[in-house]
């Protein structure tokens, strides 16, 4: 449950990229710490975010991007938690695989070799407006155990930008465009629905995320606390 978590904020980080008009930073060396806090403001841990490569061939790039998972005290987990990622761009849409972005969480040889992992992948413009939906996308994940089949499958719904506005974090002041979502995670054929509001800024990616379940009650936020670039 705690990688889906996480899964989650990786698709909300990453989601609106373009290679003119990105809401993600597209410069080697840019970093990017956020704080988690739980339905009652506290904090669980913060994730680092670090873009190691940018390549561009034609209409295409290709960021790729180190995420790290932090203690309370912004320090490493011991063992260390990283998860090498990357985003394709082509002309003014960002194709989001969901399929390689949960895969690249599981680090594990043999886990590796048991799942198998399916879905559609999410596309979105980056001259994205408000009122505009963002398709639908999904993924399954399929645990095979040998005497059974574990799976998870996780369906992100109801895309769409709200508004455009300022949002205020601890790393600064910044123009966002405000995009909601609703995701329903489905494990063992028990579903769990919830809904995603980010504030997404150019240039920056994700800038403030706010999570509630399926009873529209707050369960966690997200903010970008440092950024370096």
């Amino acid at each position: 449950m705690k990688k889906i978590l996480l899964f989650g904020f990786v698709l909300t980080t990453i989601i609106g990229l373009n290679a003119q008009n990105t809401f993600f930073p597209t410069k080697a060396g840019v970093v990017q710490t956020y704080i988690h806090k739980n339905e009652k403001g506290k904090a669980k841990n913060y994730t680092r975010q670090t873009i190691n490569d940018v390549k561009t061939s034609g209409n295409e790039t290709i960021v790729s991007y180190i995420l790290e998972i932090l203690d309370n005290n912004q320090k490493p987990k011991n063992p260390p938690q990283t998860f090498p990622c990357k985003v394709v761009i082509k002309g003014d849409v960002v194709t989001l695989d969901m399929n390689e972005a949960f895969a690249a969480m599981q680090q594990d040889a043999q886990m590796k070799a048991m799942v198998e992992i399916t879905g559609v992948p999410m596309e979105i413009s980056g001259s994205l407006k408000p009122g505009q939906k963002i398709n639908d996308a999904n993924m399954t994940m399929t645990i095979d155990l040998g005497i059974m089949k574990m799976q998870t499958t996780i369906q992100m719904t109801e895309g769409e930008c709200l508004d455009i506005e300022d949002v205020t974090v601890p790393a600064g002041t910044f123009k966002c465009h405000k995009i909601t979502q609703t995701t329903t995670t489905t494990v063992m054929k028990k579903k769990i629905m919830s809904k995603t509001i980010s504030w997404l800024a150019i240039g920056i990616g994700t800038v403030k995320t706010e999570s509630y379940d399926e009873k529209n009650k707050l369960t966690g936020t997200s903010e970008l606390v440092q950024l370096t670039k």
